[in-house]
């Protein structure tokens, strides 16, 4: 008999504890479709599914998103799912006190059910790495009793960038060629070809010729090639008597400067312009003169060809008042005499051109700058260094604006790179950086705070 009421009650009990297990929340919310897009604001989406999720009728689950790292989580907004008879009571009662749920919705027990999620929040650092988790909170204890039952959906990555970028080698000077230039303003007495060193302003502009060429005489890696002089008149006086004087002064510059220094194999080039018109016609463009525009128009005047004809016609306008302030203050500085000193620089090693890149990198062809970059990371400081300084060297070169370019858009200065790429050289590489450009332009457009 007592094993038969044993029975009883054992079937008892297994029939109470299946009866009250079916009326507990059970199941976990998983989700799909996540997508995690870091803009200025942060765009979340994924679909969650309660399929195997089980309420009892007068309770409630919350699904608790969260944004979760190494030091700071954000709790991302709820959503409700209700019962069927908790749910009624929602609908009756309205939404007073579910304000800060996304969604409140019904679970239909036993089948399949799905919810489209979708929020944003302001993108912060510290969200780079962190991680997308998903708590499913059956007994109303809170995400932070909770945080050792998350599940984690994805990884939160800010967005990246790395442009493709190929640079150019420049092509390879054989023979580096350089040259040096001046302008020096000697003192002639009037109609005289002479120079007289000490008259006048002659030593300073002596000394000035003397230290250009001493420049390059004391470079150990230079070798001089060539002294051109080239000698201006003002236009003054006759044409023919300028040109007299311009070609004279010019030699016997030339001919001074030989023989300062022992010059082997160094050749002199001596020319002559009669009359500087074109300076005339620049420091009378730039100048405040009233008359300003008439003079300039006497000057360009295609019908006075003949530059005695022109002068005279200057001499004119006016009363001859505007001619009277050419005599005076703009006159003599037409008469000057140009030089250049031209010579070749020898090449060098990698090693060598590293230590001149920074203590004198006018040494250095592009080729060899570029050979001294490539020993270093693409990227690193060392590396774009050598291309900003090639670039300041070479202003208007075409591939040294390239490479430059393409450092800018490296360290994230778009600035810059936009202004390199104006003077690149065409093709397939300013295209990449072209492209890199707007990638670089939208980036920062998405990540700043």
């Amino acid at each position: 008999m007592k094993r038969i009421l044993y029975s009883i009650i054992f079937v008892l009990l297994f029939i109470s504890q299946q009866m009250y297990a079916q009326w507990e929340n059970t199941g976990t919310v998983t989700a799909d479709s996540v997508s995690v897009v870091w803009k200025p604001s942060m765009d979340i989406s994924m679909r969650l599914d309660l399929s195997d999720l089980y309420i009892k009728p007068d309770q409630s689950v919350e699904i608790i998103p969260l944004l979760q790292g190494s030091k700071d989580t954000v709790q991302l907004p709820r959503i409700l799912v209700n019962g069927r008879v908790r749910h009624l009571i929602y609908k009756r009662e309205g939404e007073a006190g579910h304000a800060d749920y996304l969604r409140v919705v019904r679970r239909h027990n036993g089948t399949a059910q799905y919810i489209d999620y979708s929020t944003w929040v302001v993108a912060e650092k510290w969200m780079d790495g962190a991680k997308l988790a998903l708590i499913t909170d059956l007994c109303g204890c809170g995400w932070r009793s909770l945080a050792d039952r998350q599940m984690t959906l994805a990884e939160v990555k800010a967005p990246k960038y790395e442009p493709l970028l190929a640079y150019i080698a420049p092509m390879k000077e054989e023979v580096k060629t350089r040259e040096k230039s001046g302008r020096a303003y000697l003192d002639f007495p009037v109609n005289k070809t002479n120079i007289y060193p000490d008259y006048r302003n002659n030593p300073l502009e002596l000394w000035k010729i003397r230290a250009t060429i001493d420049s390059v005489r004391t470079d150990p890696y230079a070798t001089i090639t060539e002294v051109s002089i080239k000698g201006y008149a003002s236009p003054e006086g006759s044409y023919s008597n300028n040109a007299r004087l311009a070609q004279g002064r010019a030699a016997t510059l030339s001919e001074y400067v030989r023989n300062l220094y022992h010059f082997d194999g160094v050749r002199f080039t001596v020319m002559s312009e009669p009359e500087d018109w074109q300076g005339l016609e620049e420091r009378i463009a730039v100048s405040v003169l009233p008359d300003k525009e008439e003079l300039l128009a006497i000057i360009r005047n295609p019908r006075l060809a003949d530059p005695d004809e022109r002068e005279q016609v200057l001499k004119r306008l006016n009363k001859g008042e505007p001619y009277r302030y050419l005599l005076q203050n703009i006159y003599p500085a037409l008469r000057h005499s140009d030089y250049v000193v031209k010579y070749t620089i020898r090449n060098f090693t990698v090693e060598e051109a590293k230590v001149l890149l920074y203590t004198d990198p006018r040494q250095l062809s592009l080729d060899e700058m570029y050979r001294v970059a490539k020993t270093y990371e693409a990227g690193s400081k060392e590396f774009n260094a050598v291309f900003e300084i090639s670039v300041r060297l070479y202003p208007d070169d075409p591939v040294s604006n390239l490479n430059a370019a393409n450092t800018a858009l490296l360290r994230k200065d778009p600035v810059a790179a936009a202004g390199y790429l104006q003077k690149a050289a065409p093709g397939k590489e300013k295209e990449l950086a072209e492209t890199a450009l707007k990638e670089l332009e939208k980036y920062l457009k998405e990540t700043e705070q």
